[in-house]
């Protein structure tokens, strides 16, 4: 079986997180914050994913949603889902390209019970979730959403009235109730997941609902050690050294230790902590300054008596404000970087300096001031001249090639506000 979802709503309205199913129930702010920390917040505390509806009237208003939803994508570490306003193919297209797991129809507009197959066929099953408003809707539409639907979401209501006849996994949106509803809910075997804005409010941490849903036997996304403490190798003081890293860059952050109390509670709670050899006391980083580190993975080493851990690091690491403790150089020798990531951000970054701080005599400043037909062009160019040294048998013109060919996308991708990060997170989410 599958594992069961949490996931938050958010309601986009005029750049602000509301809660409502509509505008016409007067829409309030249900937490500070804005709408980027909240997601961050979400995901970064057990959120399986996030559902965000767009509350936007007008197709200007809905362009802005998106770019809202884009930002979105981009912060939150759980996939998302977009619901609200998806009224067209073109709406589902732009976005599935904004960075969304899947795109959530209503099937009360006709319209959209009539494209149902037509972007399922498209886009796929599994980016297709379809909201059905009441049982005659679900009846008539039953084959179809079987078909061409991945997921069904409903609310209680409804869900009460369809589920003797339910064929597709189903989120169940939930704006009231109790914990102990929740996990009963969640033992029910038609119910994938809860949404909604009672997931979105909880008081107590969707962590600790999973804790008490796996005490139950429901199967939830906990994190869970592969190796028992008892098999780790500890130092004299009965600690185990934690070396960490950036999870995105591989940065070396900061040495820490965990006593069997501290490694529990980062199982339990996804927050690094530590056990404080000054202080003798348990400390959860950040907890004081904001900057936590949210745990992304551990891993052992070969003797079991270090551990590796790669989070999500808010702010600075390190007590000084630097990022990394590790900012003290001792000794340095000239060498050749050829990380491609880092040679990729690193010459990406000295366009974007050329584009912000334009060089007289600089051929990427050149290629900036004639615009965006002169970049196209240089782009198209040097795509034939791969293809050209491509029958070539000598591997040097063809590596001499890619290499120009790279920095030309990277002054189109400059020049259209698209950075790395976006392409790597594009190609890692397909």
């Amino acid at each position: 079986m599958s594992d069961k979802w949490m996931i938050p709503c958010l309601y986009l309205y005029q750049g602000k997180a509301v809660a409502g199913r509509g505008q016409q129930e007067g829409p309030c702010l249900f937490r500070d914050g804005d709408i980027k920390s909240l997601s961050r917040s979400y995901s970064d505390n057990g959120a399986d994913g996030l559902l965000v509806y767009d509350l936007s009237v007008t197709d200007g208003e809905h362009e802005v949603a998106i770019g809202d939803i884009k930002e979105i994508c981009q912060i939150c570490q759980a996939p998302v889902t977009a619901a609200g306003h998806v009224d067209r193919v073109e709406d589902v297209k732009k976005l599935l390209y904004a960075g969304c797991q899947r795109v959530v129809l209503d099937l009360s507009k006709d319209s959209n019970v009539k494209m149902l197959g037509e972007v399922s066929d498209r886009f796929g099953k599994d980016k297709i979730a379809v909201y059905i408003p009441g049982v005659r809707e679900y009846q008539s539409c039953q084959q179809d959403i079987r078909q061409y639907a991945g997921v069904l979401l409903v609310s209680e209501d409804v869900y009460g009235e369809i589920k003797g006849i339910l064929d597709t996994p189903a989120i169940l949106h939930m704006d009231g109730g109790t914990e102990q509803d929740a996990v009963a809910l969640l033992q029910d075997g038609h119910i994938q997941g809860i949404s909604g804005t009672f997931v979105s409010r909880m008081d107590t941490s969707l962590m600790d609902l999973k804790r008490v849903c796996k005490e139950r036997g429901i199967p939830v996304n906990t994190y869970e050690s592969a190796v028992a403490w008892s098999d780790f190798k500890l130092n004299g003081d009965g600690l185990i050294p934690v070396v960490v890293q950036d999870h995105q860059t591989d940065e070396v952050l900061m040495l820490a230790y965990m006593n069997e109390e501290a490694f529990q509670t980062t199982l339990r709670t996804g927050k690094m902590t530590y056990w404080s050899r000054s202080r003798q006391e348990l400390w959860t980083k950040g907890l004081t300054s904001g900057h936590l580190q949210y745990m992304r993975s551990m891993a052992l080493d070969c003797d079991n008596d270090t551990i590796l851990a790669k989070v999500a690091q808010v702010g600075a690491a390190c007590h000084t404000g630097s990022r990394t403790c590790f900012f003290q150089e001792l000794v340095s020798k000239e060498y050749d970087d050829t990380n491609p990531l880092k040679v990729f951000q690193d010459v990406y970054q000295v366009i974007q300096d050329r584009k912000e701080h334009p060089k007289e005599g600089s051929y990427t400043n050149y290629l900036f001031d004639k615009g965006i037909d002169k970049i196209l062009k240089k782009v198209g160019e040097e795509c034939t001249e791969i293809v050209i040294a491509a029958k070539n048998p000598d591997k040097e013109e063809i590596k001499y090639e890619i290499a120009d060919f790279l920095y030309h996308v990277m002054v189109l991708m400059a020049e259209k506000g698209v950075s790395w990060e976006d392409i790597t997170r594009e190609l890692a989410r397909r």
